[in-house]
């Protein structure tokens, strides 16, 4: 209807600019170089999820506000993942049926990570072993740093405004690393 299409434009800048910073945080080298998880389209793949689960965890929080946000940053993650999937060569058919995968991992990692960031870290690391990390072996350390990192990113981003938010600003919090990859939160 012509009110979805007016509610979809209303959050189209902020989704955008959204989507943006959270790429740009999931493609931090720092995550492929020094924490070990894989540097593929897979790798990158998760990255994303992982970032996105977190802004839209922190949109949930004000559902009411937020929903059409949470929904225009999804929409828009799965067009860049359809245009992505295009450019890599796959056809119409093969989009569609990945996509559709991808949307089923999506549910299944933000609903894993979401339980497991509310237990003591065990949950939550099994959740990035099997996801994030998938056929490697990373060490305890980065999984640990990773547990680390999502929950302070969870923290700080329940600290920005809403406001600001619904504007598209939005900014993830420093968290400096040890040449073993361990997490300094000071």
């Amino acid at each position: 209807t012509l009110l979805d299409i007016f509610k979809k434009l209303k959050f189209h800048a902020a989704a955008d600019q959204l989507y943006r910073r959270l790429v740009r945080q999931a493609r931090d080298p720092v995550f492929y170089l020094h924490l070990g998880v894989p540097d593929t389209p897979d790798g990158r793949f998760d990255m994303i999820i992982l970032h996105a689960f977190l802004v839209i965890r922190r949109l949930k929080a004000e559902h009411e506000r937020t929903v059409g946000l949470a929904q225009a940053i999804f929409d828009l993650m799965f067009a860049d993942m359809d245009q992505n999937l295009r450019e890599m060569g796959v056809g119409d058919l093969g989009v569609s049926k990945r996509i559709k995968g991808m949307a089923e991992a999506f549910y299944g990692r933000t609903a894993a990570y979401e339980e497991g960031l509310t237990d003591d870290g065990t949950l939550l690391g099994r959740a990035l072993q099997r996801n994030l990390y998938r056929t490697t072996a990373p060490a305890r350390s980065h999984i640990e740093w990773m547990i680390g990192y999502m929950r302070h990113q969870s923290t700080a981003l329940a600290k920005v405004p809403i406001d600001s938010i619904l504007k598209g600003e939005i900014k993830f919090a420093h968290m400096p690393i040890t040449f073993d990859g361990t997490c300094n939160e000071s």
